[in-house]
């Protein structure tokens, strides 16, 4: 039984491996997740993303390792109410509208959220009483959020759930989830989308074929690569003598602009006191670190291993 004595432990993974026939899903994961925290799982297709987040939510039992939700089995804390989870795959039960499914879901909770209130928070009030069989698919991703909150779980497991919204829908998404968040409650996604796991999360996991490749706050993940470039505009200047100023890597012209890449902050410095000295006819100057994509590629780039996820048997 999940007492709320026992979900002060957290969500803890050890060690966990999954294989499918000779692939190599996932090898040797272990996360642990303090409660009230938003961790984003980030990882290009085939890193072991979906398949953590099955074995998170008992769907996918591992070949070894474990599995605790706040000192309970996943099958153990999602009976209690504990997880709520809005998985990729799946369709919704139809012949009902959306209220009637979004209250037969809360009637299998113990202390479920009031549905008016899910309904509001997750923009889906307008199309209430409209058959689950007639929506588009930002609105279905939309139900799936309001079943997953309506439990009033206190992990919310996210995998890719913005993929079918608009830019609109998905600032709306991210509202209502900082609110959520906002009460004490754990939030766990998986996402492509790199703007995202940056402005929302907490922590980023950044896995690749099937391990954990970088794991910390966006600002960390960020600083490992200390790539950083400069960009200015230069009219009528030739990019091989941009190259060939110190601390240069490489130099892309892109229109009257280039974009200077240095290794570390040392060399962008003396490349841009180079570039102030040889060209001071420079304008529209920006200096920037690595962002989440740069760390991205770098951190998660092939190493000569094959893609290792296998889809959702």
């Amino acid at each position: 039984m999940v007492t709320s004595e026992s979900r002060t432990g957290g969500v803890v993974l050890s060690d966990l491996t999954k294989s499918y026939g000779e692939v190599q899903a996932v090898r040797g994961v272990t996360i642990s997740i303090h409660p009230g925290e938003t961790l984003a799982l980030l990882g290009p297709n085939g890193a072991g993303k979906s398949t953590t987040i099955d074995m998170m939510l008992g769907l996918t039992r591992p070949d070894s390792g474990t599995v605790s939700l706040f000192g309970s089995s996943p099958a153990a804390a999602v009976q209690a109410g504990v997880v709520g989870g809005m998985l990729q795959t799946g369709s919704l039960l139809g012949y009902l509208s959306v209220r009637e499914l979004v209250t037969m879901v809360a009637s299998l909770y113990p202390h479920p959220l009031n549905v008016d209130e899910v309904l509001r928070l997750t923009g889906t009030t307008e199309i209430a009483e409209r058959p689950t069989t007639k929506l588009s698919g930002g609105q279905t991703q939309r139900v799936r959020m309001a079943m997953a909150l309506v439990a009033d779980p206190e992990l919310l497991v996210l995998d890719e759930p913005t993929a079918a919204l608009d830019v609109e829908g998905r600032r709306d998404f991210w509202t209502a989830m900082r609110a959520v968040a906002a009460r004490g409650k754990t939030v766990v996604f998986a996402t492509h989308y790199l703007e995202e796991a940056d402005a929302f999360a907490d922590r980023i996991i950044l896995m690749a074929r099937g391990r954990i490749v970088a794991d910390g706050p966006p600002t960390e993940i960020k600083a490992r690569v200390g790539a950083r470039t400069i960009r200015a505009t230069l009219p009528g200047v030739d990019d091989t003598a941009l190259s060939s100023l110190p601390g240069v890597m490489k130099a892309d012209q892109r229109g009257d602009a280039f974009v200077l890449t240095c290794s570390d902050s040392a060399s962008s410095d003396t490349a841009l006191r180079a570039l102030l000295l040889h060209y001071p006819q420079a304008s529209d100057i920006e200096v920037r670190g690595a962002g989440l994509e740069e760390a991205f590629l770098d951190l998660t780039g092939d190493d000569g291993v094959e893609s290792d996820e296998a889809p959702r048997p």
